[in-house]
């Protein structure tokens, strides 16, 4: 069955094609929050809470890309718990495993053919593009990850977020800008090929 068999027959109320929805989606949803929220366990939790709220909304999916309208509810749950972490808040400026303890290489910007001197220096580039995507605010972090990161087209971004395919062109534009300037600050981690030169940051 493809899938769009199995987003009809969620639609119908067939639980175990919702579940089977759930597991094509899933690892798209919990890169999506972890890399807004830079906690493990928040994304885990905020992609299960995405998921609940989407097969208890289901009614209220019109058509359109399903993958968009599922990251909706996670982008929305993501923005919930930043709301939550500015009223109370605890931040980690690195990512933390389950024991609280500091995960030097996320998962996700792993490489396994890496050299020893490769590996420390993407450890470095790791932090500084976390760092930066931290710094951006809450809806052009959205974006450039969705798009940039996970490769959305802007019409799904667009149904994502719920805004104008214009508006997303817009804050994409102005978050690669902000995204570039504040790793223009950690140039010396770059290869020398990805440096931009004083009259290119001008």
């Amino acid at each position: 069955m493809d899938e769009a068999a199995y987003i009809s027959r969620a639609l119908e109320g067939d639980l175990e094609a919702f579940n089977h929805l759930v597991l094509i989606y899933q690892d798209s949803a919990y890169n999506l929050a972890y890399r807004m929220l830079n906690d493990p366990d928040a994304a885990a939790d905020v992609t299960q809470t995405a998921f609940i709220a989407a097969y208890r909304s289901l009614k209220s999916y019109r058509g359109g890309s399903f993958r968009a309208w599922v990251m909706r509810m996670v982008t929305n749950a993501c923005y919930d718990e930043l709301r939550r972490r500015k009223r109370h808040p605890t931040i980690a400026l690195e990512p933390l495993n389950r024991e609280d303890e500091e995960i030097e290489s996320p998962a996700w910007l792993a490489d396994n053919h890496l050299s020893p001197e490769e590996e420390i220096q993407m450890r470095e580039i790791e932090r500084a593009i976390i760092h930066c995507l931290q710094e951006l605010p809450e809806d052009f972090r959205a974006v450039i990850i969705m798009v940039d990161v996970e490769g959305y087209n802007y019409s799904e971004v667009s149904q994502a977020l719920g805004k104008p395919l214009g508006t997303i062109k817009s804050r994409l534009a102005r978050a690669r800008l902000r995204l570039r300037d504040c790793l223009a600050g950690f140039a010396e981690l770059l290869p020398t090929r990805f440096r931009l030169g004083k009259e290119e940051i001008a």
